[in-house]
This record gives structure tokens, sequence and C-alpha cells, in this order.
């Protein structure tokens, strides 16, 4: 396959996953055609970055989720959306989820070898990188995500509120 191919199967990928965690919540249905784009985009995002460019999972996480917060403040205003409503499930496909898998794998490997002192360094250090790894990833999904309330407050909070007066 090509370099695009894999980008829009992603990001395609993404886009239904976004969906599925989006009905959970019940949003609007207006809401679910943005949920799928920016999921498409932050996640197709993420996989070229970490993918042709060498970039790190938590990196490459703060880039995607930050497209994804930004859209969401752009995108809230075109459905009359929080922002919270789009970029959530948007977000949820990229939680590094083998990677934590593997950490909770680690750490229940390591407690069964307490007799077997080189097996229990091994799967000690695999708990904590993949430990590490994976809170890493979901700490700049977090921030990532919710930089836009803190750079622009007034358009996060004002999407669904009607404009009574001038500034």
């Amino acid at each position: 396959m090509t370099m695009v191919s894999d980008i829009v199967i992603d990001g395609f990928f993404a886009a239904i996953a976004g969906i599925g965690f989006g009905a959970i919540s019940r949003p609007p249905r207006r809401a679910f055609k943005y949920i799928a784009l920016l999921a498409a985009l932050g996640h197709a995002l993420r996989y070229s970055l970490m993918t042709y460019f060498g970039f790190d999972i938590s990196t490459a996480s703060l880039c995607a989720s930050s497209l994804i917060g930004f859209g969401s403040l752009w995108l809230g205003k075109k459905c009359y959306c929080p922002i919270t409503v789009l970029y959530i499930p948007a977000l949820l496909p990229m939680i590094p989820g083998k990677i934590a898998y593997n950490a909770i794998f680690s750490l229940l490997m390591f407690l069964q070898t307490m007799d077997e002192p080189v097996e229990r360094a091994k799967y000690l250090e695999l708990f904590f990188t993949n430990g590490l790894v994976s809170s890493t990833a979901i700490f700049m999904l977090a921030v990532g995500a919710t930089l836009p309330i803190f750079l622009f407050p007034k358009h996060a909070s004002s999407l669904t509120r009607r404009k009574l007066y001038k500034d």
C-alpha cells in the first residue's frame, strides 16, 4: 500500500471508533460528522508523525490532540455544541490501550515471578517503561485537547450561548 492509503485507512477506522465513542455519550446527531472528522484527522496526524517523521507517541499525541482541540473549538461553532462533546469522543481512539495493557500484564507477571530475580527485573522494567509511555501519552492528549480552553476561554465557553450583548 502507499503512504496516502495507509493514512486514509488509519483515519477512516479512527472516525468509526470516534462515532462509536460519541454514541455512548449521546451527543446531538449534528455533532457526529464533526466527531468523525476530528477523530480521523487527529489519528491520521499522529500516525503520520510517528510512522513517517519519527516522532515518539507522546509528542505525536500532543500535536494530534492540539489539532482536535482547536478543530473542536472551530467546529463547535458550526454545530452549536460544547467543545467537550466533540473532542472527548475524537480523542478516545488515540488512548494507547495496547501499551497500557502491556504495563498491567508486566505487573502481573512481576508478581508471579517473585522467586526468579532475572525475570522479575525484566517484568519490572517493562512495567515502568509501558506505564510511563502510556501515562505520558494520555497526559499529552489531555494537554493538547484542553489547550484551546486555556488560550481562548471566552470562545470556548460561548459556543452554546447566544450573543445577547456586544463586547
